[in-house]
């Protein structure tokens, strides 16, 4: 769904005279589940996104239609949490998240859709709440810095959505730049761009189009996991914070207290923090070879240590090891479903998407989507 078939819905419910805004999803190259324990990711914003048409009303009665889910809801901003479908949990979180920092963003009307898949791992759900969030603080005046709506869109997701995510995918969908990725240290915040020059190459994913339904339990798990070792490790040096604070081989000799599964665990994210800083070396230096080896490597740490992957995308990224011309392939995003994200010589891209349909076809009795995607900017008013 583009921009014009948001204005056109809009337009039919509501009438004229109104504001759109957009915010992108987002990709990660490399550096996942690395966010919520202080690490560093290399997220990308894509040219894929949600559309928010929207203008302020009189009144106290917030109205949002959904093109995509053909329903509109209605909601008081001063209400603790009404019944609403999962999708408007997103808006109405962000409302409700710029409540507690004591701002007040009046009623409004909007209606939104997008072309991100749904369920892909692209951060549909970030890129709402991005949209959302940039949209009312230009709309009221709030003055909120670009971070600010970024940690909006993350609370919104923790308090009401119910997912313990990081600030990867909101940032990436607020700071995007065409061209471009970004290194975000997810302790300080401090972020760095370089420039993702492929050449002859291009970024396709290829979409599983499951996501099991352990996939938020696990998740949070996952998270509670993490913090577990960190208590561990606390235990034995005081000065550490969080996973960040160590590297592969300090965490060895506690492998006995953590046991398998946390050991596992917490590896696994101190290796991906120094793939990630690999990958911006190998960027910087045009080895695109490297960074392909760094996303195989990223792969078999998520599905052996972290058991996030799942039998999809584990077949995917093992047949794109087969296909002359793919560097690099690893599922991208939370895990159990999803998508991989697969850095493919664009000559070999044809030949890439036969050999790896018919494989998947033939072990699931299903077809994946594919997608070739590009960088893209941040979020903000539509035409400006």
């Amino acid at each position: 769904m583009k921009e014009n078939e948001v204005r056109a819905s809009f337009e039919k419910k509501f009438g004229g005279d109104y504001r759109i805004f957009a915010a992108p999803g987002r990709i990660n190259i490399i550096g996942e589940h690395t966010d919520y324990n202080e690490g560093f990711v290399l997220p990308a914003a894509i040219d894929k996104r949600i559309y928010v048409a929207i203008r302020p009303v009189n009144g106290s009665i917030v109205t949002i239609n959904s093109v995509d889910f053909d329903q509109t809801i209605n909601f008081n901003p001063e209400d603790e949490l009404p019944d609403l479908p999962h999708w408007a949990l997103y808006p109405f979180g962000v409302v409700k998240e710029l409540q507690k920092q004591g701002l007040k963003p009046g009623a409004f009307e909007a209606a939104f859709g997008g072309d991100i898949p749904d369920g892909a791992g692209l951060s549909s759900s970030a890129a709402l709440e991005s949209a959302f969030a940039t949209a009312l603080n230009h709309l009221f005046d709030l003055g909120l810095s670009k971070m600010a709506l970024a940690k909006t869109g993350q609370s919104a997701e923790h308090n009401y959505a119910g997912v313990r995510c990081g600030i990867m995918d909101q940032f990436a969908s607020i700071y995007g730049r065409a061209g471009h990725v970004m290194k975000l240290d997810c302790r300080s915040l401090e972020y760095e761009y370089f420039p993702l020059d492929l050449g002859k190459y291009s970024l396709m994913l290829i979409d599983t189009r499951v996501k099991h339904s352990l996939a938020v339990s696990e998740y949070n798990s996952r998270r509670n996991d993490c913090e577990e070792g960190v208590m561990i490790l606390q235990s034995q040096m005081p000065q550490v914070r969080s996973l960040r604070d160590v590297r592969p081989k300090d965490i060895y000799p506690y492998k006995g207290m953590m046991g398998e599964e946390i050991f596992l665990r917490c590896e696994y994210v101190t290796e991906e923090n120094e793939r990630v800083t690999e990958t911006c070396k190998a960027l910087t230096e045009g080895d695109l070879d490297r960074v392909g080896r760094l996303m195989y490597a990223s792969h078999k740490g998520l599905r052996n240590k972290y058991n996030v992957s799942c039998a999809e995308l584990d077949l995917l990224v093992d047949t794109a090891r087969t296909v002359e011309g793919v560097l690099g392939a690893r599922m991208m995003g939370g895990g159990f479903g999803g998508c991989t994200i697969n850095l493919v010589k664009s000559e070999n891209a044809d030949t890439f998407r036969k050999v790896t349909k018919a494989a998947f076809f033939q072990k699931f009795g299903t077809e994946p989507a594919y997608y070739q995607v590009n960088t893209g900017d941040g979020a903000g008013e539509s035409g400006k």
